[in-house]
């Protein structure tokens, strides 16, 4: 595989120095990408620049992934106005152990191959550096005109930008993120850095210093920054960002995420975040084109990335808890469902508060809809529904009005799900045994 190529039709190339093509053919070449370890876990903004690598070693080149144990005590100017929050080191290595679990599942660490993926942490040689040190042996070889003509630096500098001004702190991060580069290239032989296009200031820092400090060459890589088609940012929605981690982020809310994509946007990220061919995607978007309200396109996206970053069995559980607000799911799916999940499916549905001891010796299903709850404004409207058998209760159907709902039928000892009709859904939350604050 042409790793230039294949990053070229996926749409995922926004600049690259010349020579790099030249590079990869000639020998297998090692490539890093910078990961910030401010959290546990990854999020979706961070998958472009994961799947660069997995292009990468699939293509027989080495992948390196590079947390920023150092770099996370600074805080990158890049596209931001303000300085960010400064970790300490015990929550750097944690953060970065949890990371590489999520990043195993999309590149191979333990391969005997020369080209297996290795994860390295900067806070390991820039610990050593004295200030000293690094003026004298890091410094002195970058000018300041030079680092005054970054993007990055300008725009923050910039009094009608808004910003804040700049810290020395921050205005040295290109020189740190620079000495990386060295560092890696001397120890590692890498001669590739990638990352997204607001990271091409300082990769070329680096390209510049292996130039002038070890008369090396090396090459920059960078790719599009990700947005909707509507120009907002994408990986983020009204409740945050959307985590690899299933606790921040649930599979089924994850799966919801990409199922929900505008066809324009679809029609992208099956190109970035999947190895699928350019072949069965070219098909599958002439398919999607002639009958978009299948959304086939946004079935296949959801599928692969869900089963990449989670399993192939969460996907089929957030299929299936997909499915019950149409109707399809069962009394079994949902007793399937884990708490996060059940809560996101139902999110927005309206709540009532009930107590176990009314459930312990069972209540008339006329009482707990009309009586205890206003599901029915009315026991009349009730019993008619009921008898119209368009009343379930965790999607079995009540079939009178004399059926009495007890403890057993709860979900997850907590909830009772009552539906009135096809699309109506009320949640019932079972709270302890106790008369309920009045």
């Amino acid at each position: 595989m042409n790793f230039v190529e294949e990053l070229t039709w996926r749409g995922m190339i926004h600049d690259m120095m010349p020579g790099l093509e030249e590079q990869l053919k000639k020998e297998v070449t090692s490539a890093y990408v910078g990961i910030d370890p401010t959290a546990d876990s990854l999020h979706i903004g961070h998958l472009v620049g994961v799947m660069m690598l997995k292009h990468f070693q699939l293509a027989g080149h080495k992948p390196i992934v590079l947390v920023g144990g150092a770099t996370g005590m600074i805080g990158d100017p890049s596209g931001k106005s303000q300085e960010r929050n400064l970790l300490d080191e015990t929550t750097l290595r944690h953060n970065q152990e949890c990371l590489k679990v999520q990043i195993s599942k999309f590149l191979d660490f333990d391969s005997k191959d020369e080209n297996a993926a290795e994860m390295v942490n900067n806070y390991d040689w820039m610990k050593e550096f004295s200030f000293l040190g690094f003026i004298r042996d890091i410094g002195k070889h970058i000018t300041v005109n030079y680092m005054m003509a970054k993007d990055s630096v300008k725009k923050r500098l910039d009094p009608d930008s808004g910003a804040a001004g700049m810290s020395f702190t921050e205005f040295t991060y290109q020189l740190v993120q620079g000495t990386d580069f060295l560092h890696l290239y001397e120890t590692k032989n890498c001669k590739l850095q990638m990352g997204g296009s607001d990271q091409w200031g300082n990769i070329t820092t680096g390209t510049e210093l292996i130039r002038r400090k070890a008369g090396g060459e090396a090459f920059a890589l960078t790719c599009p920054l990700i947005k909707k088609a509507d120009g907002t940012k994408f990986g983020k929605t009204e409740s945050g960002n959307v985590w690899l981690d299933p606790v921040r982020t649930s599979p089924y809310t994850f799966y919801q995420f990409w199922l929900n994509t505008s066809d324009v946007d679809a029609e992208k990220y099956i190109r970035i975040f999947t190895i699928l061919s350019k072949e069965t995607i070219d098909q599958l978007i002439e398919e999607h084109q002639k009958a978009p309200h299948l959304r086939q396109l946004q079935k296949v996206l959801a599928k692969e990335v869900t089963c990449m970053v989670h399993s192939e069995a969460d996907y089929n559980l957030a299929v299936e808890a997909s499915e019950i607000l149409f109707g399809k799911g069962t009394e079994e799916t949902l007793r399937k469902l884990d708490e996060a999940t059940f809560l996101s499916v139902f999110e927005g549905v309206p709540q009532f508060e009930i107590t176990k001891s009314e459930l312990e010796a069972g209540i008339n299903i006329i009482d707990l809809l009309a009586e205890r709850t206003t599901v029915f404004p009315s026991k009349g409207e009730a019993r008619r529904t009921i008898a119209g058998g368009g009343v379930a209760v965790n999607k079995v159907k009540v079939e009178g009005p004399d059926e009495v709902v007890a403890l057993s039928k709860l979900i997850g000892d907590k909830y009772l799900l009552v539906q009135k009709g096809k699309k109506n859904y009320f949640l019932l939350i079972a709270g302890p045994y106790s008369d309920l604050k009045k």
